[in-house]
């Protein structure tokens, strides 16, 4: 490996407009089929060492992004996945073939985690797939940026709170009473939990209220043997950022990090491996952060 791969400053692509191929905003909540600049989720570069064999995992979110990189990283270090996504077709189907690359399966189930009826059935698949179910993370998440608070539509603040709140609450609900010791809830949490950017008060406070209802979720059902961690990255290059952000704040985006640009998707995944490991067995009710230096958590 060379000087230049193993420099953090230089491990990863900045935004588009670094790399000249401006990226214009993207329909809906995005898909990395029109990104120009396609995120890194470690398809030439990570290598699983069976740090999950044998285990199996649901991951919301798992078409695109930071999802797609722990599904990938998740299969490599042997584990089945369920693949949960709400309208990529063409992306999870990727994300699928990631997992199936590296031997594991891959169980596809589309549908919208804001309903609760749907995140009971996520859970419900997952048990009759693989028979078990010993990883859940909650990675689907919404957001959307206005720079004043008459701007926000009751309809956009249910959405960001059911997308990343009200879900993360019915799947764990769902799927605590039927884990075995042993087993691993990690929620994706963010740096703006605590440093929340003006233009993001909904998404920024759901990211807060993850990260404390980790660590109260954590002590509840610690007697079970269930662990329950967070992940605080801080920007991360996903189809959601030029999905839900101006241009010009796409084109700062990462900027402000020590390394002066965001991170890729890659970058996160082992985090969540070791989070899933039996290695980290005295571990919960704790915060990670990937932030490239932006905060102490």
């Amino acid at each position: 490996m060379n000087t230049q791969e193993q420099d953090p400053q230089k491990k990863g692509p900045g935004t588009p407009e670094d790399e000249g191929v401006p990226q214009p905003p993207l329909p809906g909540s995005g898909s990395e089929t029109e990104m120009r600049l396609k995120p890194d989720h470690g398809e030439d570069s990570y290598k699983g060492h069976n740090k999950l064999q044998g285990k199996t995992a649901l991951i919301t979110g798992a078409d695109s992004g930071i999802g797609r990189a722990v599904a990938l990283a998740f299969a490599r270090e042997g584990a089945d996945v369920l693949i949960s996504y709400h309208t990529s077709d063409e992306d999870a189907r990727e994300s699928a073939q990631a997992v199936e690359a590296a031997g594991r399966r891959a169980v596809l189930v589309k549908g919208d985690i804001q309903e609760e009826a749907h995140c009971n059935t996520l859970v419900e698949r997952a048990f009759s797939e693989f028979g078990k179910l010993d990883i859940l993370v909650n990675n689907a998440a919404f957001q959307s940026t206005h720079e004043s608070i008459e701007e926000w539509t009751t309809e956009e603040f249910d959405r960001t709170y059911k997308t990343n709140i009200y879900a993360m609450f019915w799947l764990c609900r769902a799927a605590v009473p039927r884990m075995k010791p042993g087993a691993s809830i990690i929620n994706v949490a963010s740096i703006q939990a605590f440093s929340p950017s003006p233009n993001l008060v909904p998404y920024a406070s759901t990211k807060a209220a993850i990260v404390n209802f980790s660590k109260g979720l954590a002590q509840l059902i610690g007697d079970k043997g269930i662990r329950v961690n967070a992940v605080a990255p801080g920007p991360v290059w996903t189809p959601l950022i030029p999905a839900t952000m101006p241009q010009e704040k796409v084109q700062q985006f990462g900027a402000d990090t020590v390394f002066k640009r965001p991170a890729q998707p890659a970058e996160l995944a082992p985090l969540f491996v070791f989070l899933a490991a039996d290695e980290a067995s005295y571990v919960t009710a704790e915060t990670y952060g990937a932030t490239g230096g932006s905060t102490p958590l």
